[in-house]
């Protein structure tokens, strides 16, 4: 079965980056993966978590959520529910575990906390991973503001971060599943890598059938050919300070 969209195996989806899209976020972007659609905001708060106080070190964590019509039915508003779910819970954590991996915490400018909302407002899969393909240029938007604010004198960020998903749909290998091919994929994969192509996670399944490590290796391969698409847009978009990016444009 070939994709719904004519596009290969082994291409990604159309990318529409806007920056600065909130106007009283330090940094923002609405990133657009398809018909998925991430608003990605970056705002420093100028205290740290209690465990971290007295180390002089800053600190970066993340929130997702997905909005009540991001998805085919209404999803409840979590904060009704007075917890995130454990999905939410695991995918906020991802998120702020890898953008932690390329931030020097102790030239944050002291004990603050930078905190990434990523709110999903349309959902056609691959969502986790674009929040965190987006929330990398809000961040670094964001450490440029606290920069211009005489905060700090660098942007304390090591490298690009960004992420993918991958999988296998009727014994085929895909790059970049939207909804109706993850939902019956038999072999489901996210992928985050930094802008080395070095992994710094990997959350694989095999969700209807058992996949040997070739197969293994050759998602991972595939992984890495769109990761570094995404890391090549990240830095077009930051080093020519790109308002608004779009695919062919």
């Amino acid at each position: 079965m070939g994709r719904t969209s004519g596009r290969a195996n082994d291409a990604l989806r159309p990318i529409t980056i806007t920056r600065r899209y909130l106007r009283h976020a330090h940094g923002s972007c609405l990133f657009e993966l398809g018909d998925t659609k991430v608003l990605c905001a970056a705002t420093f708060a100028d205290s740290a978590p209690g465990w971290r106080r007295g180390s002089g070190l800053g600190w970066v964590t993340a929130e997702y959520s997905l909005l009540p019509a991001s998805t085919h039915t209404r999803s409840r508003r979590e904060v009704s529910m007075g917890a995130p779910s454990g999905r939410t819970h695991e995918i906020q954590r991802l998120i702020g575990r890898s953008l932690r991996t390329v931030v020097d915490m102790r030239s944050m400018g002291g004990e603050c906390t930078l905190n990434l909302d990523c709110d999903v407002i349309q959902a056609d899969g691959g969502t986790r991973t674009a929040a965190i393909t987006g929330a990398y240029i809000a961040m670094v938007d964001a450490f440029a503001t606290w920069r211009e604010a005489g905060r700090i004198s660098d942007i304390p960020v090591l490298d690009n971060v960004a992420a993918t998903s991958v999988g296998v749909v009727d014994g085929v290998a895909r790059l970049d599943l939207e909804y109706s091919e993850d939902s019956i994929a038999e072999v489901d994969m996210n992928v985050v890598c930094d802008g080395k192509g070095r992994f710094i996670e990997v959350q694989g399944t095999g969700e209807r059938t058992p996949f040997d490590r070739a197969r293994l290796d050759a998602l991972l391969d595939l992984a890495a050919l769109g990761i570094e698409r995404l890391v090549a847009i990240q830095r077009e978009v930051i080093t020519g300070d790109i308002e608004v990016y779009k695919d062919g444009a």
